[in-house]
């Protein structure tokens, strides 16, 4: 059986390399992901999620250190650079990544983030005068859901 670390590894990497097959084959079933942007996915959504962020993605960077695995659990620090498409912007995302694992696959991913950085970068003047407010938290949000909505059918 693979390693928790093993699997954090494998997923950051094929990232890295826009394979998402790869990064769904880390995941149960099951899965459950949440981040600032995407709050609750489950299951195919979660998996649907990461097929269209690599397809999506054109300049995509991606770097991951301080993997650690105890037991069922683990955790990584990976960073993003990508030119938001919407708005030709470009975007440093910061993340620290905590999972769950069950039989060698990922059943619970939480990725935390500074949403309003990643606004302040992703949509320029507005991000920075209003990407802190809850309305534009949630019309982020609310876009990203449609657009996976969309690619994922």
């Amino acid at each position: 059986m693979t390693s928790p670390a093993e699997v954090i590894t494998r997923l950051y990497t094929a990232f890295a390399a826009r394979d998402a097959e790869t990064m769904a084959r880390c995941y149960a079933p099951d899965a459950h992901f949440s981040d600032p942007v995407f709050p609750d996915l489950h299951g195919p959504a979660v998996t649907a999620m990461w097929r269209m962020l690599c397809r999506r993605a054109t300049d995509l960077r991606i770097t991951c250190r301080d993997v650690t695995a105890s037991g069922g659990t683990g955790s990584a620090h990976w960073e993003a650079w990508y030119t938001y498409s919407a708005t030709g912007r470009p975007v440093h995302n910061v993340i620290d990544a905590a999972f769950t694992f069950r039989g060698g696959l990922i059943v619970r991913h939480v990725d935390r983030f500074d949403l309003y950085g990643w606004a302040r970068q992703a949509l320029g003047v507005r991000g920075l005068l209003l990407g802190w407010a809850p309305p534009v938290q949630a019309a982020i949000r609310r876009g990203a859901a449609q657009t996976l909505a969309r690619e994922a059918t």
